[in-house]
């Protein structure tokens, strides 16, 4: 929990920034029309804002003659209501592009989580044993946000700021090519800063995200562990932590934006410039009768359009750095490795019809390919039978029983049900024949009944209230103010014996021929242990039931006892039988009661 951190840590190396942009155009295809929508939308305003200064020099030309002789009002008004409805018609234009791009964003947010929320259950669970929760949630939440958010701010702006670039630099060359020579020129340095600092910010805005995610990650493994932190004292070493990254966090936001901040104002600078430049070339032209003053006027509309776009663009190209970055993290979580394909699986099992044998001939496994944690298991349990696994920590118990779940896919071997190998079953059925109970409980927010009836359709009350008369759960029930109905969360004040009793109930509801007991009464007291072992057995009457415990004392009565060290079988019978071997269950077994 309180692993150190490298010192100036230097930025990761990010990926290109034109193939993460090429990417991320090519998943926006479900936003496509909106995206093309919105892009005309921002070109038909771009194109009506830019025939306006031909207007603004008609009337700069007119007020002009004023001064020697009389003004043509009517021209006048016509150049006014002429720019009045280019200027309302770019209005509209802009308000259509602005709703059509809020929508294909968040459009587009929502089906990236609606594919991450797929994706989550394709993964494999060592995806997950492999990655930090925090950094997970980090690229569902803030990553998809940052990309959302960006693509609205950047997509239309970007399209439109260049249609205006460009269509102001034809215009400029139709009105006079010398002006706009100098114009041009006077801008072309804004491009050169730009480029550069791209190529300088890109890195930093990757950092910021994955930087982001490792803050996340430590943060809900401290609130998750807060109860250990506090109970060692760790509440230094942990905001020691927090500090290292939260200081990576803010040193790569603070580069990122300085390099992306320093941008307007170089083209501020050169907007300013290219004004300087316009006036004296257009004071030169006009004393040489070369131009009009209303041409003048004109061109200076135009600088600004053309520099004005500069720094639009520029912020833009910032935005789109960060969606780069954030999409990268993104599409790297959507391309992870999923299961294996079932779509040539064709064995459909009817757990109605299931008799309950089940067969380990030969199970290889490792989390590792370099590492093998489960060396040569074999083993077969009989319908109804009551199998035990002991072992040491770390013998492979629960590795077994998720094998045995399909969790994990085999790397040698095979485990047959009723014959049939899981190899030929999809997941969904090998799950379907398991109640499984755990000894991490899990609560969700919701009533109690839906807590104990999870996923299960079609249970009345009168049963959950006699399956929790039947694990100790109906006192509790009948304290709560609202009974089954009465909402509660894994935030709750909810003792981890209670916890474990409603655990215990929704495993009862679920009807399996399969029942797998992980420590299943590890967190209930004495007592109670008693009242749930007798539920247990009811339960386990009439199915075949796999029992992990460490207290060899519960499962005496196990019709038979695999003993498990360093991923192997070491022992197998019934209790008596193996104290009579006098070896490692043996052993096991009494130094449970040695003083």
């Amino acid at each position: 929990m309180f692993n150190g951190g490298k010192k100036n840590q230097a930025p990761e190396k990010s990926k290109d920034f034109g193939a993460a942009i090429r990417r991320l155009s090519r998943e926006l295809r479900g936003a496509k029309i909106l995206v093309i929508l919105a892009i005309i939308f921002s070109v038909g305003g771009s194109v009506l804002t830019i025939l306006a200064p031909n207007k603004i020099a008609t009337l700069t030309d007119e007020i002009s003659k004023g001064l020697f002789g009389p003004i043509d009002i009517n021209a006048v008004w016509a150049a006014a209501i002429f720019m009045i409805l280019l200027y309302g018609g770019a209005a509209l234009f802009e308000l259509a592009e602005g709703l059509t791009m809020a929508q294909a964003s968040n459009g587009f947010a929502k089906e990236l989580r609606r594919r991450i929320s797929r994706k989550i259950n394709r993964l494999p669970l060592k995806f997950f044993d492999n990655n930090q929760t925090g950094d997970i949630l980090s690229r569902v939440t803030n990553d998809i946000d940052t990309v959302a958010q960006s693509l609205d701010n950047s997509l239309a702006t970007l399209t439109s700021e260049t249609s205006i670039m460009l269509g102001t630099i034809i215009m400029m060359f139709i009105t006079n090519w010398t002006m706009a020579l100098v114009a041009v020129g006077a801008s072309i340095l804004g491009f050169i800063g730009v480029g550069a600092i791209l190529g300088k910010s890109q890195k930093y805005f990757s950092m910021r995200q994955k930087e982001l995610g490792k803050l996340n990650a430590h943060i809900e493994e401290i609130y998750s562990g807060l109860l250990v932190v506090k109970a060692y004292n760790g509440k230094r070493e942990s905001d020691k932590k927090f500090d290292r990254l939260n200081k990576r966090v803010y040193t790569a936001n603070l580069r990122s934006q300085f390099l992306s901040g320093i941008m307007p104002p170089i083209m501020i600078f050169i907007g300013n410039l290219g004004y300087v430049a316009v006036c004296v070339t257009g004071a030169l032209l006009v004393t040489n009768n070369v131009i009009t003053f209303g041409t003048i006027m004109a061109f200076i509309v135009y600088v600004r359009l053309f520099t004005s776009p500069l720094s639009r663009i520029a912020q833009s190209m910032s935005s789109l750095q960060a969606a780069a970055a954030a999409s990268d993290r993104v599409f790297d979580f959507l391309d992870e490795n999923e299961m294996s394909d079932q779509k040539e699986i064709e064995t459909r099992v009817d757990k109605e019809k299931i008799r309950g044998d089940i067969e380990f001939d030969h199970v290889h496994f490792g989390y590792n390919e370099d590492k093998t944690i489960i060396n040569d298991f074999s083993a077969e349990a009989k319908a109804g039978q009551k199998i035990a696994i002991v072992g040491p920590t770390g013998a492979g118990k629960t590795t077994m029983v998720n094998l045995l779940m399909k969790f994990y896919e085999l790397q040698d071997g095979d485990i047959r049900i009723d014959g049939i190998s899981t190899r030929r079953m999809t997941r969904e059925d090998v799950h379907s024949l398991f109640t499984m109970v755990l000894q991490d409980t899990w609560m969700f927010a919701g009533t109690l009944r839906d807590n104990i009836v999870y996923n299960r359709k079609g249970v009345s009350d009168e049963e959950i209230m006699k399956i929790c008369k039947t694990v100790g759960l109906e006192h509790f029930v009948k304290t709560l103010p609202k009974g089954l109905s009465s909402e509660i969360s894994e935030s709750d004040s909810i003792s981890a014996g209670q916890k474990q009793l409603i655990t215990i109930a929704r495993g009862m509801v679920e009807d399996a021929p399969f029942l797998i007991l992980d420590e299943a009464t590890s967190n209930v007291d004495t007592r109670t242990e008693e009242l749930v072992q007798k539920a247990m057995d009811k339960l386990m009457k009439g199915r075949t039931s796999f029992i992990i415990a460490h207290r060899l004392s519960t499962i005496k009565n196990a019709d038979l006892i695999l003993v498990m060290n360093e991923g192997d079988i070491v022992e197998s019978g019934t209790h008596d039988q193996l104290m009579k071997q006098k070896g490692f269950y043996a052993e096991l077994y009494n130094s449970q009661f040695s003083l």
